[in-house]
């Protein structure tokens, strides 16, 4: 997906195509397990010494609220459930929609491939923290939504953060909804947005620029939302989940706050870093820079961190990141070897070898291993620039690239690729 940009529609439309032809039906399950020699699948589970919890919050009955799934530590608990990981169908209709695929047999492929897996958190779990928690904004990419950078998340949150994964109302998610307020009083009608496609002739930088921008807001929004929460400010979730959040008083480290996301929502940390101070550094994954002005890099004041794959990356792109050096601000930039666009969300994990190298979900290295270098680069990186007291110094060579997994810098600067009109463009080299 974006999670990567437009790779989800693209994944989409190899897995319909394929899985339409009677030859290849048969063996459908035998490629979405890679083989009988095939590692487990499934999302890692989090290495941090805290449980993980999760709950869904929605602001109001607007499409101008904001809306995310919360993860935080939590108590140990035996009743609480863990969540599917896609949690409505609808989010695969958007797509199904936007490549004119038959919805009928999007749903019974997805379902087949990926109906089955849990986010390793526990749904509604009491919060439960020794320590005030520093907080990260998460924002994912084009044709994603909040669930699918889980593996992410939990491990945030599992060393000790509370992290707000936002779902975007800027029409490039996948899909996403509100409850709208009807006539009579009490009763909501959930209204769902899908992925705004380009039309025929449109540029891609005024529609894409516009989003960034939305996409900035929805983060300080959602940051404002949490704000009040640990002020004990009373909010209503419309979801009415029973998760309490009085319990979130006074229980973050709100000057310790930061921004992370992947592809467009790399784009969007570096915007959301020019609009609030608040954050004190960004951390952007594999970052889609197209969608952002050039007035904005001399504007950006806090320390930013790019981790990059060796596949998806060109000249033209990397040069964009390269205007935000800076001497007197840390910039750091690795390239995680083996790596593909999709080595960041989940769908990496959820697919066998097979199906994940024909999708381009899977590059050479182990996904796991690939995820645990960023996360523990960012780990690192989020200790130094947010004066943390924790241990995750341990891992401050990787934020240099000294690993044998690792490239300091890029491995793309001297590689003339062009820059591709579009991230659905990017996706496919």
């Amino acid at each position: 997906m974006s999670f990567n940009g437009g790779f989800v529609q693209i994944a989409v439309k190899r897995i319909y195509d394929w899985a339409r032809t009677e030859q290849w039906r048969h063996k459908l399950g035998f490629f979405a397990m890679g083989s009988s020699c095939s590692n487990h699948l499934g999302i890692p589970p989090p290495k941090g010494p805290n449980h993980v919890g999760c709950t869904d919050f929605m602001m109001d009955h607007t499409a101008q609220g904001s809306f995310f799934r919360l993860y935080y530590p939590c108590q140990e608990t035996e009743k609480a459930e863990k969540p599917d990981w896609v949690p409505n169908m609808e989010y695969f209709y958007g797509l199904a929609d936007f490549m004119k695929i038959n919805r009928t047999w999007s749903e019974k492929i997805f379902e087949y491939l990926f109906g089955s897996y849990k986010i390793p958190a526990y749904m509604d779990a009491p919060f439960k923290s020794s320590e005030k928690c520093p907080v990260v904004i998460f924002s994912h990419g084009l044709g994603a939504f909040r669930t699918l950078y889980s593996a992410i998340c939990v491990e945030l949150a599992s060393q000790g953060f509370i992290v707000a994964s936002v779902e975007h109302r800027d029409e490039s998610a996948s899909a996403t909804f509100y409850f709208h307020e009807k006539t009579e009083p009490g009763l909501t009608q959930r209204e769902w947005m899908y992925y705004r496609a380009l039309k025929h002739g449109e540029s891609e930088f005024p529609l894409r620029n516009k989003q960034v921008k939305q996409r900035a807001d929805e983060c300080i929004l959602a940051l404002d939302k949490l704000t009040q929460m640990n002020s004990g400010v009373a909010v209503q979730n419309v979801l009415q989940t029973p998760f309490d959040y009085t319990t979130l008083e006074n229980s973050m480290d709100l000057c310790r706050t930061a921004v992370i996301g992947h592809s467009f929502g790399g784009a969007t940390v570096i915007e959301s870093l020019c609009k609030e101070v608040k954050f004190k550094c960004g951390v952007a994954l594999d970052a889609w820079m197209v969608p952002l002005d050039d007035e904005i890099f001399p504007r950006v004041k806090q320390p930013i961190f790019f981790i990059n794959s060796e596949k998806f990356q060109w000249a033209g792109n990397i040069s964009r990141m390269k205007k935000l050096d800076c001497t007197v601000i840390d910039r750091k930039m690795i390239t995680i070897r083996g790596t593909v666009h999709q080595s960041f969300p989940d769908f990496t994990f959820l697919t066998g070898n097979w199906i994940g190298k024909l999708m381009k979900l899977k590059g050479e290295i182990d996904p796991e291993l690939a995820i645990d270098l960023s996360n523990k680069a960012t780990l690192a990186f989020l200790q130094r620039h947010l004066h943390l007291e924790k241990d995750f110094n341990q891992w401050d060579p990787l934020i240099d690239g000294h690993d044998k997994n690792l490239i300091p810098g890029t491995n793309n600067l001297s590689q003339l690729k062009p820059v591709p009109l579009n991230e659905e463009n990017a996706s496919e080299r």
